[in-house]
């Protein structure tokens, strides 16, 4: 009998015990998702990375703050929750500079189709200049030239004397090398007759690349017995012309067709017998009749 009193009165407190236990359990959600609903919504802790968890009324804190100042803010939220009888603050403080910069990483490579629609960005490339027509090209001849000396079909060389731009980009620099054909040299009779020579640019050379040009041909005459004059026919406009007067041409030689008279150039001269003659270094302007392309450096 006694026996059974005592098992009694054991399961009594047992089951007395069991909805303290219960109720310690439903308080600890209770605390856990109140603190974690503070944490979220207020303006100074919203943004924090932070877990709350409760047991037997003591919180515990996991996570990432961004200041100690957030940090401090949720531990005050949590001890300040009804019920809770201590914190534990396990949160780690990571700074927006204490975190990788990605943009210093290297980014991944592109691989198949993402390859092929995001090529590498390339530098602009550098284009074409092309010297229009009617351009003068003022060349140094490298040897002498004449209606006597010369012979038709013959090929002349020289260097360019001043550079040529196009809008401000040098197109044909100072010193390049030119070459050029006698069309025709044409020796004057002792009675009667004429002398003729007429020249014409047909290539010129620029950083180790030659180029095939087209110009208007410089034309020179000379007529007339006993007289020593000299005619360029067409002039700067329409064909070559020589830089300076023309040593002993008689009064007005070439005349609206010689440009450049100030240069200091040696020009032509006209010979006792009335024969054409260009000096070796004379300078002649040799207008371009079709455009000139030139291709970049490296193409």
């Amino acid at each position: 009998m006694q026996s059974h009193k005592f098992f009694t009165t054991v399961l009594l407190i047992a089951l007395a015990g069991f909805p303290v236990a219960c109720n310690k359990s439903a308080n600890d959600d209770t605390i856990a998702k109140d603190v974690q609903t503070k944490v979220a919504t207020d303006p100074d802790t919203k943004d924090a990375d932070v877990t709350v968890g409760a047991k037997d009324g003591k919180v515990t804190l996991t996570g990432k703050v961004k200041t100690p100042a957030v940090q401090q803010k949720i531990e005050q939220i949590a001890k300040t929750e009804p019920g809770v009888s201590g914190v534990d603050d396990q949160t780690a403080v990571i700074s927006d500079n204490m975190a990788p910069d990605s943009s210093m990483a290297p980014a991944p490579a592109a691989t198949g189709a993402a390859a092929a629609a995001a090529p590498a960005m390339e530098k602009p490339k550098p284009q074409p200049i092309v010297v229009p027509a009617g351009t003068n090209i003022t060349i140094k001849t490298t040897e002498a030239l004449g209606s006597k000396l010369s012979q038709t079909g013959q090929t002349f060389t020289g260097t360019v004397a001043q550079g040529v731009t196009v809008e401000g980009k040098t197109a044909i620099p100072a010193g390049s090398s030119v070459t050029g054909t006698v069309i025709t040299a044409k020796t004057k009779g002792k009675i009667k007759g004429e002398g003729e020579l007429s020249l014409t640019l047909t290539s010129v050379a620029i950083k180790g690349r030659t180029y095939s040009i087209q110009t208007s041909s410089f034309d020179s005459t000379s007529k007339g017995k006993g007289k020593r004059t000299a005619v360029i026919t067409g002039g700067s406009a329409a064909g070559g012309a020589l830089i300076g007067g023309i040593a002993g041409g008689g009064k007005g030689a070439a005349i609206g067709a010689l440009a450049g008279a100030g240069a200091g150039l040696l020009g032509g001269t006209l010979t006792g017998n009335k024969q054409i003659e260009i000096p070796a270094e004379s300078a002649i302007s040799f207008p371009l009749s079709a455009p000139l392309t030139i291709k970049p450096s490296g193409e």
